[in-house]
């Protein structure tokens, strides 16, 4: 069966036809965001300060001068301090996931309990695993 169209019905289609401007504010605050992030890198360095002093080129040691010669680490702080301020942050915004469970334990049901089991299985796995790796010995 063969239809024809008509011109109003070439009308119609082409009105219906999807267009992509409402993604133009979208695109827009792309660009922007682009275009700031450019400018700032580039215009740091023309702007910014450019002198040096022997502070600003010394590594930073979280306010501590480093000495000469130290016990450990030839003028710089042990690894084990940063190694702990990192195993603190990872463990810490682990244990916060356990923040929304608490709240909506009813709501989760079995299933909620479940995921919880094998979330709190996979932190002890890494817990267990930094511990007999000897991340947590200060000696």
């Amino acid at each position: 069966m063969l239809t024809l169209l008509t011109r109003t019905d070439t009308v119609q289609l082409a009105q219906e036809a999807p267009s992509l401007k409402p993604y133009l504010p979208l695109v827009l605050l792309f660009v922007l965001a682009l275009a700031f992030a450019v400018l700032s890198v580039l215009l740091g360095p023309l702007v910014g300060p450019s002198r040096y002093n022997r502070a600003k080129l010394s590594a930073y040691e979280c306010g501590i001068e480093p000495s000469p010669q130290p016990l450990v680490g030839a003028g710089r702080m042990p690894v084990a301090y940063y190694i702990t301020a990192m195993l603190f942050i990872l463990f810490d915004i682990e244990m916060v996931f356990l923040y929304p469970f608490a709240v909506q334990a009813d709501a989760l049901g079995t299933f909620g309990l479940v995921e919880i089991l094998l979330f709190i299985a996979t932190v002890g796995f890494a817990y267990a695993y930094v511990w007999r790796r000897g991340g947590l010995d200060w000696n």
